[in-house]
């Protein structure tokens, strides 16, 4: 008996001084918690891939509405299929109550800066040599400035926040926009400085030269025209890039198409042993392949650029006969299996090309088409042109079903195995209507853009004009006049040059010109207003901020 109190004795003894000691918090060992997470340089690698794979739903991959935010709502198309939560109706797309356009896209962009804070706060304490370190920080660091960048142009002046948040907190101020500009430029500066060299990393992977390209855009949000200039000016010179002037890449043999053309087909976007050197960054999509996001038999996490910006063929008839003239969906360059929802303006189809119509390489019929040939056999023009330029009796341009379009959207023969019925015929499956190619997101030739803005800034409208006229040069394109030169020549180009592969409500908002030039462009939007040069903070974020006022933007 003795022996057995004795016992119950140590043991609640042990117990006592055990529980002093934390004897019973769990140390994981064999799975991952907040206290084990980020150790190792493969925790790490794991935490920056997410990064890319938030940036990539973003801008690309989300789903079939919310990347093309923003494009819709700007000066280079217009909804083929109106509804509120795209942009036709301004004031509901864009009303702090949505659920939609204002709070998707602020908490997206807030999930980047959270996870980067956390990369950033747990470095410290892990176990990477000094140069990961070095490296993790600055990609962290990329990604959290692109991820403010594109906030403060949204929204203006956001929440400011650059430590990991490890608490509930609902006292968030709104810094200005000048404060959060200059966090931007802080950390792609730290991320230029210590960024890999564009030609030590993979295909995809962030570098030196897109951290500058990013940081000279964001001087001139600043209005630091001098350090913009010298931003863009690092990548121009470096000897590892260069805008492509000659054919390359996996078609350059077919003699009918130019430079062009080459930089958008599938497999010519990477800088693979050097072919392209104009890319600075290039998103990828892997199809078939675990975390590519692409798949073969379907739209499902692919980039549906196809879908939106290619006419909706299926429904265009002619007068005189109730028979579709287009073979529809078809691998070429009627568009593959497009439903018409970003018809081209006039302004983007139209006007920009007046002065160079036939000869700017970019609007040769292949790159921007405007004929289709009939491909029905049943119907009774088959094998006659029909133009978008000239369209016959009964049929008006832009409509869904018919109007002008970039061929880059869109990966004319190349769809995958996959995703055709007969591929003989080129007839694809009605689940078609991803783009199956890796995307730009930046690129030497807008490089040049923007230091041409920085110089029209500067006042040195030779230099401003001897760039443009490196853009065009390369497409053949008559120079422009340093006279001519002006923001608005500068935004033309970059839709001549960029068109629907270009973000352009960023450019736009980053200018406070949205208004300016949808009212200038874009007369399908008349109910804009100068109050969507931003979008509101989301109402549901200024009411479960209830430790102090989240200030709303004016006119909302």
């Amino acid at each position: 008996m003795k022996k057995i109190t004795a016992t119950i004795i140590i043991a609640i003894t042990v117990l006592f001084f055990s529980c002093k000691q934390d004897f019973l918090d769990e140390k994981p060992l064999d799975f991952l918690s907040t206290t084990n997470a980020y150790i190792s340089a493969q925790d790490f690698d794991a935490a920056v891939t997410n990064l890319y794979d938030r940036v990539r739903r973003e801008f690309y991959n989300s789903g079939e509405r919310r990347p093309f935010d923003y494009v819709f709502g700007c000066d280079l198309v217009f909804d083929g299929q109106p509804s509120v939560d795209r942009h036709t109706n301004m004031v509901a797309a864009y009303s702090p109550l949505s659920t939609e356009i204002p709070l998707i896209h602020w908490t997206s962009l807030y999930k980047i800066v959270s996870e980067s804070n956390t990369i950033l706060d747990r470095i410290p304490g892990s176990e990477l040599s000094a140069a990961d370190k070095t490296l993790m920080e600055a990609r962290a660091k990329f990604f959290r400035g692109m991820a403010y960048r594109t906030l403060a142009y949204l929204y203006g002046g956001v929440p400011l926040n650059t430590t990991e948040v490890v608490s509930a907190k609902t006292d968030y101020a709104r810094a200005s926009k000048a404060e959060v500009i200059e966090q931007v430029i802080t950390d792609l500066k730290f991320a230029a400085e210590n960024l890999p060299a564009i030609n030590a990393v993979r295909d995809g992977e962030i570098n030196n030269l897109a951290a500058y390209h990013l940081l000279s855009e964001v001087y001139l949000a600043a209005g630091q025209f001098q350090n913009a200039a010298d931003a863009a000016s690092t990548v121009i010179s470096n000897p590892n890039v260069g805008l492509m002037t000659a054919r390359f890449g996996v078609k350059a043999s077919d003699a009918t198409k130019n430079v062009y053309w080459d930089l958008f087909q599938k497999g010519n976007q990477n800088r693979k042993n050097g072919t392209n050197k104009e890319a600075l960054w290039v998103i990828q999509f892997e199809t078939d392949v675990p975390g590519g996001a692409a798949v073969s038999t379907g739209i499902s996490g692919s980039y549906q650029q196809e879908r939106h910006f290619a006419p909706q063929f299926l429904t265009f008839r002619l007068s005189g006969s109730n028979v579709q003239p287009f073979l529809y969906p078809i691998s070429d360059y009627t568009g593959g299996r497009g439903i018409g929802w970003a018809i081209s303006t006039k302004y983007f189809s139209d006007v920009i090309w007046q002065s160079d119509f036939n000869n700017d390489l970019r609007n040769a019929p292949f790159n921007f088409v405007r004929e289709f040939k009939v491909t029905n056999p049943a119907h009774p023009r088959f094998g006659q042109t029909i133009s978008t330029i000239n369209p016959p009796a009964g049929v008006t341009v832009p409509r869904r079903d018919f109007y002008a379009f970039q061929s880059k959207i869109t990966t004319p023969g190349d769809h995958p195995d996959g995703m055709f019925q007969d591929k003989s015929q080129l007839l694809l499956k009605a689940s078609a209507g991803g783009t199956y190619a890796d995307q730009y997101m930046f690129r030497l030739a807008e490089t040049y853009l923007l230091r041409a803005e920085a110089y029209l800034g500067l006042n040195q409208l030779d230099k401003a004009a001897t760039d443009i006229n490196a853009v065009r040069s390369r497409s053949n394109a008559s120079p422009v006049l340093a006279a001519n030169v002006n923001i608005d020549y500068i935004l033309d180009e970059r839709m001549r040059e960029l068109g629907s592969e270009e973000k352009r409500r960023i450019t736009l908002m980053r200018l406070g010109l949205v208004y300016d030039r949808v009212k200038k462009c874009n007369p399908y939007y008349n109910d804009v207003l100068p109050t969507y040069n931003l979008w509101p903070i989301p109402a549901s974020e200024i009411e479960r901020n209830n430790g102090t006022k989240l200030a709303q933007n004016p006119g909302y």
